[in-house]
């Protein structure tokens, strides 16, 4: 009797080894290792901004780190380059053009020169960062994109299509601009009936997917116009949800259920009704930000206030979302940045890298799959997105799609020249309204209009004069205190 059980249990136990070692074989990344870089590669000394709004707070690329910052007087972010670390001096250079507080900050996938800014002050400015980091405060940006009536915060670039940008506000519209002439093409304003917490493009960036106060998930063709599926309640819970798309077009999110437990799931927008998987994770309050990886499948999810990131793996195979691991630490995180393939380090086996911003200190973290061969591991590193625009934004707003421009990474990737990002302003008043405008614009007379239009640029130019030396006061100020508070911090000390 007791021998048979014996075997009985061995059987049980050699099935249990036996899955598990299937579980390992199929997946390469059960053992990603995930490590915090060394105090002395770490960003420190930096003021991260204290504004509650549930964006990341910084934003990565293979140059440079952006991370919002506390500012007197406006909204400031810092823009290091990456080899920058240690202690950042208190007088270090900021981009302070914003007269209120940055809410959310995003680099050009095209030019890793240009980022994005969107603020309080309901305004959208677009920056060209000099080629080895900045040496002054930067006060003028390239472009001001006016069009939202409350604080914007929510800036996305298109993946494939240059100087396509998209921003969403508080006045629950979302714009859609051609940077390179400085004008909203697509206004997509009767939309949502409450805040939008995020948005996301799809892989060519035919589609985005929003997440929304009134608790609705919804996939949007911003070309026609449309809604092309929404679901209602895709988390019952009050809290901030996050959507974003996959790669293989399913539509993956989280939020939290009736009973505060946070959760995610997976939809596919063809059939909303059910999700494909649904998972309920812990009680924790702070919103989930996810990080998606589309080469590997992995999806990150940095929880603000947690001390930790979960990883997962997105397969075909039920469960379909699969949990790998845990990296955890001890101090909460304020926000996170998320590292471009192409900046990582390929002779390491790095598979990601995040910016995890605590109070006083921004702290790179390394993830890794070990690996014995010192050759180049293919499996890890396919093609993947490069720094190459697939359309001109003209292309894009005239209907046409394109799949990201792959490049191998196999001798690792060296920044290229970015070219100066060029705003050539069309004048309104000559240009026809376009399909995608929903306001009609007023014909104006063309004599009267160039008449007026002469001292209308007089004006603009005394106006924008006076702007930018108010600005640089505030500026030098801003140094100024800085300065006086070291001198305190030492007369204290």
């Amino acid at each position: 009797m007791r021998a048979g059980q014996l075997a009985r249990d061995a059987v049980k136990t050699e099935r249990g080894a036996d899955t598990m070692r299937r579980v390992v074989r199929q997946s390469k990344f059960r053992h990603v290792f995930g490590q915090a870089v060394k105090n002395d590669q770490c960003y420190d000394d930096i003021r991260v901004s204290r504004v509650t709004w549930d964006s990341s707070f910084c934003a990565v690329n293979p140059r440079f780190v952006a991370i919002i910052i506390e500012a007197s007087g406006g909204g400031a972010f810092l823009v290091l380059p990456l080899h920058k670390t240690g202690r950042i001096d208190k007088s270090y250079p900021t981009v302070c053009g914003h007269t209120g507080p940055v809410l959310d900050i995003d680099w050009c996938p095209h030019n890793d020169q240009v980022i994005a800014s969107g603020s309080e002050d309901c305004t959208v400015m677009v920056w060209q960062i000099p080629e080895n980091g900045l040496t002054l405060s930067l006060t003028e940006p390239v472009v001001i994109l006016e069009g939202h009536s409350k604080r914007v915060g929510i800036v996305a670039w298109h993946p494939t299509a240059r100087n396509v940008l998209l921003s969403a506000g508080c006045d629950n519209a979302i714009i859609i601009w051609n940077v390179g002439t400085g004008e909203a093409l697509i206004n997509l304003d009767d939309m949502h009936s409450d805040m939008i917490y995020n948005v996301s493009w799809n892989r060519n960036g035919s589609l985005i997917c929003t997440a929304s106060k009134d608790k609705k998930v919804r996939v949007i063709d911003p070309r026609k116009q449309e809604i092309v599926a929404e679901k209602e309640k895709a988390h019952e819970g009050a809290r901030p949800m996050r959507a974003i798309f996959l790669a293989d077009g399913n539509v993956f999110t989280t939020g939290f259920s009736r009973m505060s437990e946070r959760q995610l799931a997976l939809w596919n927008p063809k059939n909303m009704e059910e999700p494909i998987a649904l998972h309920e994770m812990d009680t924790s309050n702070g919103v989930l930000l996810p990080f998606y990886d589309p080469d590997t499948s992995i999806i990150y999810l940095c929880g603000k206030g947690d001390s930790s990131i979960r990883y997962f793996e997105i397969t075909d195979e039920s469960p379909y979302v699969h949990y790998l691991n845990t990296f955890s630490s001890k101090e909460p995180q304020r926000g996170m940045g998320y590292m471009p393939k192409r900046g990582l380090d390929v002779n390491k086996c790095e598979i990601a890298r995040f910016f995890k911003l605590h109070e006083r200190k921004c702290e790179p973290i390394i993830m890794t799959v070990p690996r014995k061969s010192d050759l180049f591991q293919d499996d890890l590193y396919p093609d993947t997105a490069g720094p190459e625009a697939a359309l001109e934004a003209e292309e894009w707003f005239e209907g046409k799609n394109a799949d990201p421009l792959l490049i191998s990474l196999k001798d690792g990737y060296i920044p290229g020249k970015n070219r100066d990002l060029k705003v050539v302003k069309k004048n309104i008043l000559d240009s026809k309204p376009t399909a995608n405008k929903k306001c009609d614009l007023i014909s104006i007379p063309k004599k009267t209009a160039d008449a007026a239009s002469g001292q209308n640029e007089a004006k603009l130019d005394e106006i924008l004069k006076e702007i930018k030396s108010i600005k640089d006061t505030i500026c030098n100020q801003d140094e100024r205190i800085s300065k006086l508070e070291q001198q305190m911090a030492k007369i204290a000390a």
